[in-house]
Order: structure tokens, then sequence, then C-alpha cells
């Protein structure tokens, strides 16, 4: 029997596993557990000047697949700095004014909503 800890919205349960003969594991019904959840995943990382001015959001739902710049970067009015992939086409989020990126608040990977802000400028 192995014992595990598993947090599920918020809540810390304790889960024994034990395997059945073929090697397979069987879960027992979780219990919940006295102890305090861990916390929650630290905020995206933004810029040392925080955010800027101008927010930026996705137009729609997808996935981030690349950030083409970083925060400090001097930007031109219509420069692609994300790419977001939504109903497997690739999907430019350009610079909506010549300035710099004063934070990027998302991830490659990072699924957005539409309307989300995905960075800011200044």
């Amino acid at each position: 029997m192995k014992s595990y800890t598993i947090t599920v919205n918020g809540t810390a349960y304790d889960v024994t596993v034990e395997e059945n003969g073929a090697g397979a594991p069987v879960a027992a019904a979780p219990v919940a557990a006295a102890r305090p959840a861990a916390a929650a995943a630290p905020a995206p990382k933004k810029a040392a000047g925080g955010a800027g001015s101008v927010k930026v959001s996705s137009p729609m739902q997808g996935k981030i697949l690349r950030l083409n710049n970083k925060p400090g970067d001097a930007v031109k009015k219509g420069q692609a700095v994300i790419v977001l992939e939504a109903m497997k086409m690739e999907n430019e989020i350009v610079a909506t004014q010549d300035g710099t990126v004063a934070s990027i608040d998302v991830a490659v990977g990072d699924m957005v909503d539409s309307g989300q802000v995905v960075f800011t400028m200044n």
C-alpha cells in the first residue's frame, strides 16, 4: 500500500492506493485531511517596474505558443508580441502602439480566455 496526499480545489486529501495481484493499482476512497492545503501557484511574472498603462488582451480563447518579446523590449505598433493558437491556427497578438513592453502576464503553454490581459505596455 502507498499513501499520497492530493490537493483538489484547495482541499487536501489523504489517499491510500493498494496493488491487486496483477500489479494494477486499486484506489481506496479518499479521506479529507485535517491539514491546510498547499499554497496557490505563483502569479505570472511581471517586469520589475510593474504593469504598464496600456493593457493588451487576448481577442480569443486559446493556448500561448510563443512569446516574441520580453519586458523592457521596444516594440512598434502592429508588431507581434505573442502568438496564440486557437482552432489549430496561429494568431498574433500585436502591440497596439509604439512603446515598451512593461509586463508579460502569461507563459508558453498557458490557456487564456477571450479578454484576458496577456501583456502591458508603456
